[in-house]
């Protein structure tokens, strides 16, 4: 029980580290969330700061995902006796969970889609790789980030129902067909402000002529 929860611990903390505030302070001498939609993810410092942050506030994310299913695939190489396919998913959702509340950063956080990203592309690699080529495609049709984000999020329990090969720990399919709903369930909510925006026809887009 004690790996379990140092494992989610751990996640969760690697998760609270917000590279879009680190970046944007380093960077532009300011905290991103404190502009344009006030969300400290990688959307709002390409708004706010420039590409070049966006890119790296990108990869960090991406790499915190990846990060906390590394350690928690370690630990149950480890560990012997241990569940390590539950191992992976609670390092996934803590990851998330953090990076959507970092405890380091007074609980306002991003939305968690790159870090999400990193989470499934080491969950299951071939999974991954469609939830992210669906979106980008999304993004590029609507240039709306959080349609590409919600749909691809939504697509991953679809995925998982049918898609038993390539994980990075073999388990139950049902077990990681409730962590995919978790995980697609907290994106949604993480989206609640977009989704109504989009409904209104408000939401921002992104232009990729600048």
């Amino acid at each position: 029980m004690a790996t379990y929860i140092i494992v989610a611990i751990i996640a969760y903390l690697l998760g609270s580290i917000s590279f879009s505030v680190i970046i944007s302070k380093k960077v532009a001498g300011f905290d991103v969330r404190e502009k344009g939609s006030g969300n400290a993810g990688t959307t709002n410092v390409l708004r706010t700061v420039g590409k070049g942050a966006a890119a790296i506030t990108l990869i960090c994310d991406i790499l915190k995902g990846v990060v906390a299913i590394l350690v928690a695939f370690i630990a149950g190489k480890l560990v012997k006796g241990l569940d390590n396919s539950l191992l992976v998913q609670l390092a996934g959702i803590f990851v998330i969970l953090g990076h959507t509340f970092p405890i380091f950063f007074k609980f306002k956080g991003g939305k968690g889609i790159a870090t999400a990203l990193g989470v499934l592309l080491m969950t299951n690699w071939q999974i991954g790789l469609i939830c992210l080529v669906f979106g980008l495609i999304l993004i590029a049709l609507t240039r709306m980030v959080s349609v590409g984000s919600i749909t691809a999020a939504i697509l991953f329990p679809v995925l998982v129902m049918f898609i038993d090969q390539n994980y990075l720990v073999e388990a139950n399919n049902w077990s990681y067909l409730i962590y995919s709903i978790i995980i697609a369930a907290l994106v949604i909510f993480n989206h609640r402000s977009n989704i109504k925006r989009i409904y209104s026809g408000e939401e921002s887009r992104i232009s990729f002529k600048k």
